[in-house]
């Protein structure tokens, strides 16, 4: 019955809803990382939109930087607590401020990034899917217990958390190192930032990911006498098709929990500083973007890019000025490791298929993805969590949408999570 009649609440909000996704949106929350300000703006927005709603506790995490605006990285916990008080056990929704940036603004054609407009039952605008949508269905799932006057079994905490997008260092990761005492090893996690069109994936397991970046210097030299220098260029697309065969074939395993099911090895970013066609280069960069099932480890993939980039500089090997070329220097822009997958039987994972089942009557299917979401924080603290969401797939995209529809319905399951 409960249920029932929240879902109706939730339901009469749904104006409100778009109003407040349509107010986050105009509110750029770009990562100093990728240039932008960071997320202080959204969050005092955010706490002004809650700040006479009756959370029993809401508290601000501002994590340094001085990159950032005002020079913080906000995280907020707002606590709504279960019929047992403070002893209720706990659900945690977790979302993120930030985004990424626009892109290419001229294929940016229904509206501007950061000027939402409604269309077609859909909300567009940077941010809007990615993570707006699920933020705002969090926010709204417990708004409606709230002016219902209902005291779900489930103390829910919401968390709205800085740095998602650029590897978490400011926000999730940061607030478990300098906040351990806020995480139990009994609370149930949902992460509502990944899914499909029909909300019947759950995602309990993640590959490990690793970003290098392989940095290759040679000798710049005019293109007509290419025997007086070194180019680099060349030894980098050597060095990347060495990598990129012998990563494939050494770490090919299928896990069929996964989609797709091996790991991945994709040079993603490259170039050089050569402005001429007639400059060999003298330096170039390649980025791979890895991401590995958890069977393996990512110290070996590292030990095989060092291992390859040794062959190649001895493959080119040449004395120029006194100094010994080329060099090859393997970075690590970001990694981490995999955690131990959410146990198919967990708590978490039973009540959010049986949820599924009975609000949308459908069977869910549970697996993994590449990586990248708050969900493997928890893991490693063996804290269940799972990663759900009913989403159109529309992050980083130009005209990036969020559906209404999918933000009113994905918010009455996660009210009735709370309440089973």
């Amino acid at each position: 019955m409960e249920v029932g009649v929240v879902s109706e609440g939730i339901e009469k909000l749904r104006d409100e809803m778009v109003s407040v996704l349509m107010e986050l949106v105009r509110i750029p929350a770009i990562s100093p990382d990728s240039g932008g300000e960071g997320e202080y703006d959204k969050a005092q927005k955010l706490l002004e939109i809650i700040k006479d709603w009756p959370f029993d506790k809401v508290d601000v995490y501002n994590a340094p930087d001085p990159r950032a605006k005002n020079g913080v990285r906000p995280n907020i916990l707002a606590y709504y607590y279960g019929e047992q008080g403070e002893k209720s056990p706990r659900l945690w929704i977790l979302t993120h401020l930030d985004v990424v940036p626009p892109g290419d603004l001229s294929k940016w054609t229904i509206t501007k990034p950061f000027e939402p407009v409604v269309k077609d039952g859909k909300v567009y605008g940077r941010g809007s899917e990615d993570n707006g949508q699920s933020l705002v269905a969090s926010l709204y799932a417990v708004k409606a217990l709230m002016n219902l006057g209902i005291r779900p079994k489930k103390t829910i905490i919401l968390a709205f958390v800085s740095d998602e997008e650029t590897g978490s260092k400011h926000g999730l990761e940061w607030l478990m190192k300098e906040h351990p005492e806020l995480f139990r090893k009994d609370d149930l996690v949902l992460v509502p930032d990944g899914g499909n069109e029909e909300g019947t994936f759950i995602e309990i397991a993640e590959k490990s990911i690793l970003w290098m970046k392989i940095k290759v210097k040679g000798k710049q030299v005019h293109a007509s006498m290419p025997g007086l220098g070194l180019n680099a260029h060349r030894v980098a697309i050597d060095y990347t098709k060495a990598l990129d065969g012998l990563l494939h074939k050494k770490y090919n395993a299928r896990d069929e929990l996964f989609d797709p099911p091996e790991s991945t090895f994709e040079p993603t970013m490259g170039g050089n500083p050569s402005d001429a066609p007639n400059i060999a280069p003298g330096e170039h960069e390649v980025v791979f973007d890895c991401r590995v099932l958890p069977q393996y480890k990512l110290d070996e993939v590292l030990s095989d890019a060092q291992e390859v980039a040794e062959e190649i500089k001895e493959k080119y090997k040449k004395e120029i000025d006194g100094k010994v070329l080329p060099e090859v220097k393997v970075e690590v822009l970001q990694r981490l490791d995999a955690p131990a997958p959410t146990p198919k039987d967990s708590e978490i994972v039973k009540l959010l298929q049986k949820v599924i089942k009975e609000f949308r009557g459908k069977d869910v299917k549970i697996g993994g993805i590449g990586g990248g979401t708050f969900a493997a924080y928890f893991r490693k603290l063996e804290i269940p969590a799972v990663v759900w969401a009913t989403l159109d797939e529309m992050a980083h995209q130009p005209n990036e949408y969020a559906k209404i529809e999918n933000m009113v319905e994905d918010a009455k399951i996660m009210a009735a999570l709370a309440l089973l």
